[in-house]
């Protein structure tokens, strides 16, 4: 008899406790599968209304148990929670997204509707699914970890009855309802910063209330304010930390100069852009009797300011990083600290940590000295004004500035021959009219004078870090802060070379060959029109550097050892550097690595979180400045293939935009991973990674930083 037959008369299936174990076995089959209680009876077999009453019975008693738990959709799922792995939902598209988990080479993918309902960067816990060798892993989520965070940043659009927030983020596919009563004073087309009040479940859609208007959609400030939101940047220091600065003062007394040695009298000037505001480093140079050079980096001291624990020490802390966003700068200290006391402003005595080195002919360190100071700058030059002294041979402090550029030349041909890279990145820069609007396009050139200020500050930074590397002997090494830099990915360098050889340029493989290699590539692709994706791609494929107790070495740079010594105003490690540095001049002893290391991971997180800032800020100008282009044919590389476009950097201005592949209505394209392109199903025409091509900008959409691109007649099917 067949157990269908067996249970049709419901007098002979089993109830009671029989019941009840077989329910409470049928959820523990698969702790992960929501059950409703028909789901359940149809699973068991069950016909009769009795039969099922039974079951929505024993349902509510094993949930009062807390052996199963209710869902949103009023169905059921075990209490037994499933071993899973913790990641970050990158959520791509509105259709699926990608756990990432640190530690594991492969992201998961997750359908959207497996997400439950985590939004774009919430920590989950994720349960595989499909492990098929050769295939990516699946897998769905089993719970929200934690929330990336409760307030987002978008445009409001205003109907009769509701409103509701379309956000800034690309990444989050839902709009956020939000009641009349809770607009705080937002009109149509504002940008806000909305509080989440409900997360998105089952039939609901995600809730809030506007907790601050940032500005009509369009605008520069509200723009940059909806930036600033998004990152969580401050928008201005608190009342008591501006009090604390405003209190200091720039007197020099007795007891300061006896801690301090007075190099008043050296000559010293600073090198800067016409721009700034502020010079937190300065350079002297000094003849001497046997044929050397003093050479002095001089950095304003901002720990005589700024005392460990102090409210200033805290916000500076918290901050991390200065953040330099198109039009505005977001200082890790206060004015009367970054602009005033701790600039090294020409004909003023300023309180300095100096880094002092007895350089020969040969440029090579023979001696050197570091300690706290009391300099007096003689001269400002801009990076133009130096550049036109050095190559005119001529003008105010012409022989030191020729000096040290020959000096430079030889310290950079030493790292080059170390195995250092040579990035010299092409750097896209926007000039703004009095609103804040994108005009002109300018390029970056980097010039001696600029790699003159660069390699000195190089010299110091390395020279510190190894300086207190080398105190102790042995393996029990004093714990500091070091800026280092890791090997790159051999994978990512095979990924990136295969992209080059598309251009036609080669580069090695082998690990010991890897910097002169890449380096030659660079020197190859200079003013080609592949010159700007493939640098960035080079950038890519390396390691990220971070701040870290560890003593590592600096991949990049080709140092031993490496820090960050030079920009104490802009950069907290920086700080960190200057007062462990004096405490081991001073013999302390050894600090506690644990709360450096900590200080450290902070420090790395807040430079991503203004890396990202910066990008986003640049994004939106490229977007503004393509919206009011002129409407003609752009040569393009292609710069980026997904599932869902063609990624193309526009050679002219730098900015990239997106094909659709759904626009190509030629035919049904498909992205080849492995083989960096996409292929049309029918007439296999493909679009690889590198290709030129030639587009028009069909849409911009500023609110989400996006260029639509079409392709041009010339390259259209």
């Amino acid at each position: 008899m067949s157990k269908r037959k067996k249970y049709k008369n419901p007098n002979l299936y089993p109830t009671g406790e029989v019941l009840k174990s077989k329910i409470i076995k049928l959820f523990e089959e698969d702790v992960t599968k929501p059950f409703t209680t028909k789901l359940v009876a149809k699973r068991l077999e069950l016909q009769t209304k009795k039969a099922k009453k039974n079951v929505s019975q024993i349902v509510a008693e094993i949930y009062d148990e807390e052996l199963i738990i209710r869902q949103d959709n009023g169905s059921y799922i075990s209490a037994t929670k499933p071993e899973g792995l913790i990641g970050r939902l990158d959520h791509v598209n509105p259709r699926f997204g990608y756990i990432v988990v640190d530690g594991e080479e492969d992201d998961i993918y997750v359908r959207s509707n497996d997400l439950l309902h985590a939004m774009d960067g919430d920590t989950v816990k994720v349960l595989i699914t499909k492990a098929k060798e050769g295939k990516s892993r699946e897998g769905r989520v089993l719970e929200i970890v934690e929330r990336a965070k409760n307030e987002i940043v978008g445009r409001i659009e205003l109907s009769p009855r509701f409103a509701f927030v379309i956000a800034d983020n690309r990444k989050i596919h839902q709009d956020i309802f939000v009641s009349l009563k809770q607009l705080n004073g937002a009109t149509h087309n504002d940008k806000v910063l909305l509080k989440i009040t409900q997360w998105p479940g089952y039939n609901k859609s995600p809730e809030g209330k506007v907790s601050e208007v940032l500005g009509q959609a369009g605008e520069n400030d509200a723009e940059i304010h909806s930036i600033m939101a998004e990152f969580n940047l401050p928008f201005r220091f608190p009342e008591q930390v501006e009090a604390a600065a405003a209190k200091l003062t720039d007197k020099i007394t007795k007891e300061d100069l006896d801690q301090r040695k007075d190099l008043r009298d050296l000559t010293t000037f600073t090198i800067d852009p016409l721009d700034a505001k502020d010079f937190d480093d300065a350079l002297s140079v000094e003849y001497l009797d046997n044929g050397n050079f003093s050479i002095g980096i001089h950095i304003a001291d901002v720990s005589h300011y700024v005392a460990p624990g102090s409210i200033l020490d805290n916000e500076a802390y918290n901050r991390a990083t200065s953040v330099y966003l198109v039009d505005r700068t977001i200082p890790m200290l206060p004015e009367k600290l970054s602009n005033g006391l701790c600039s090294l402003r020409p004909n003023e005595d300023k309180f300095t940590f100096s880094a002092v080195f007895e350089i020969n002919q040969e440029a090579n360190v023979v001696k050197e000295w570091f300690g706290r100071t009391l300099t007096h700058s003689n001269h400002r030059f801009t990076y133009e004004d130096a550049q036109t002294n050095i190559e005119n041979k001529e003008g105010v402090f012409e022989k030191e500035l020729t000096l040290l550029n020959t000096l430079t030349k030889k310290l950079k041909a030493k790292r080059f021959k170390n195995g250092a890279i040579n990035f010299e990145t092409t750097e896209v820069r926007f000039k703004l009219d009095e609103k804040g609007k994108p005009i002109e396009l300018v390029t970056k050139v980097r010039k001696d004078a600029h790699k003159l200020v660069e390699e000195f500050m190089l010299l110091a930074n390395k020279k510190v870090a190894e300086y207190v590397y080398n105190k102790v002997k042995g393996s029990d090494k004093l714990p500091f802060v070091y800026r280092t830099h890791d090997n790159p990915d051999p994978e990512k360098i095979k990924s990136f070379s295969n992209f080059a050889k598309k251009f036609g340029h080669s580069m090695s493989l082998d690990e010991q060959e890897v910097s002169s290699s890449l380096n030659g590539l660079m020197t190859e692709i200079e003013g080609k029109p592949e010159q700007n994706i493939l640098e960035s791609l080079a950038i890519r494929a390396m390691s990220k550097a971070k701040y870290t107790s560890d003593e590592n070495h600096h991949f990049g740079l080709a140092f031993e050892h490496y820090t960050h010594f030079t920009s104490p105003i802009r950069r907290y490690p920086d700080v960190m550097v200057h007062r462990l540095l004096q405490h081991y001049l001073e013999k302390g002893k050894a600090a506690e690595r644990k709360e450096i290391e900590e200080k450290c991971v902070h420090s790395s997180e807040m430079e991503k979180r203004a890396s990202d800032a910066e990008r986003a800020s640049i994004k939106f100008k490229q977007v503004e400045f393509m919206k009011y282009a002129e409407d003609k044919p752009y040569p393009g590389v292609i710069s980026g293939l997904t599932e869902w476009g063609i990624y193309v950097e526009i050679i002219e201005t730098k900015c990239e935009g997106m094909i659709k592949l759904a626009d190509l209505k030629d035919d049904y394209y498909e992205f080849d991973k492995d083989n960096y392109r996409v292929i049309g199903q029918r007439n296999k025409k493909m679009y690889t990674l590198g290709d030129l091509v030639t587009v028009r900008v069909e849409n911009t959409d500023i609110d989400r930083r996006i260029i639509d691109l079409i392709f041009a007649e010339n390259d259209a099917h």
